[in-house]
């Protein structure tokens, strides 16, 4: 089978859960969702071809399911993934169809910079850590190290920053209050797997507890 093929699923059930969001809405004409599906597709295209071309060994770790994963994160990214539907269920819900809450346009414009900021940080991690794992696991057979440049001379966990930006951003920027409030529960979500995967990382990764005492903050320096 041509390894294309393998993202045929994965494509249509995408197009599918974005005809939802749009039945959701009771309408096509939301310019909103479709400049966001547009910077979607695009920042996501470009960081997938250029992460092919650069890194092929680390394109293949995003993109393949391994067995070796901790049992633990494959249920938190079940119930994130659960909790993101929720999210974008409500949005239209909130912001086209029944319009429980309005968000200005100021603080909407605001939100989609928070958005574009953690996207700067997903491609910087990109850049820098050769061991991006979608799934928290210990890469032995990659020779795996500890990644100590770019955004982890701040914060040791800076792709679960950049997602509880996005996930606190987009809800603002589509017009929703309501959705927020499964983004905070994502957000919990992600401060508790940023915790566990911490540390099995300071237990299972040689030179990670050194890096830990020398880069103190796990998401947000000062803070945590």
């Amino acid at each position: 089978m041509d390894a294309r093929l393998r993202y045929v699923p994965r494509l249509t059930a995408t197009a599918g859960f974005v005809g939802l969001i749009f039945l959701a809405a009771g309408t096509f004409r939301w310019p909103r969702l479709w400049f966001f599906l547009g910077f979607y597709v695009l920042t996501t295209s470009v960081l997938m071809l250029w992460l092919k071309r650069r890194d092929p060994g680390l394109f293949k770790e995003r993109t393949t399911v391994r067995k070796d994963a901790k049992a633990w994160d494959k249920v938190i990214v079940k119930v994130y993934t659960a909790l993101l539907m929720v999210l974008y269920i409500l949005v239209p819900l909130d912001a086209v169809r029944f319009r429980w809450s309005h968000v200005p346009p100021t603080v909407s414009w605001l939100a989609f910079a928070v958005v574009f900021l953690a996207w700067v940080i997903v491609f910087w991690a990109f850049r820098e850590n050769a061991f991006l794992s979608g799934l928290v696991r210990i890469q032995a057979d990659r020779g795996h190290t500890v990644c100590t440049t770019g955004p982890y001379r701040y914060v040791r966990h800076p792709m679960y920053l950049a997602v509880i930006l996005s996930i606190l951003g987009v809800p603002l920027f589509l017009g929703s209050l309501y959705a927020l409030i499964p983004a905070g529960l994502i957000f919990g979500l992600f401060v508790l797997r940023t915790s566990l995967e911490d540390r099995t990382l300071r237990r299972e990764l040689p030179g990670y507890p050194e890096y830990a005492a020398r880069t103190r903050w796990r998401l947000v320096p000062g803070i945590w």
